[in-house]
């Protein structure tokens, strides 16, 4: 069993930061959290309509499979969750109209048109 160390979080938030601005995030005010979580290395608790968000790095006992998954990985798969967060709100709305999902499929288009080449 491995901890993850303060050097791992401060890596892990630098990495986080770095993706959160490659995805034009920047509108999103973001807590970060170093403290035990059940069954996940990591975790995003993103509040759209507040534009703020949590992200958690596990504090708490892992398994090498933990060091396997890199700490840069990790951050990177929950800045993608921050980026999919409108669209996956808007979804999880039973009342979501097509205008919404439209809108939230094209923001989420043009953010990822930059990035791939």
């Amino acid at each position: 069993m491995v901890n993850s160390s303060n050097k791992d979080f401060v890596l892990f938030k630098a990495e986080f930061k770095k993706w959160q601005q490659k995805f034009g995030l920047t509108g999103y005010k973001i807590k970060f959290c170093h403290d035990p979580i059940d069954d996940a290395y990591a975790h995003i608790d993103a509040r759209v309509s507040a534009m703020v968000a949590t992200v958690t790095l596990n504090s708490a006992n892992t398994t090498l499979e933990y060091r396997d998954r890199s700490v840069k990985a990790l951050a990177k798969h929950e800045a993608i969750h921050l980026l999919l967060a409108r669209a996956t709100d808007v979804a999880y709305k039973r009342w979501a109209s097509k205008d919404e999902m439209y809108e939230s499929m094209e923001e989420l288009t043009i953010r990822l048109e930059d990035l791939i080449s």
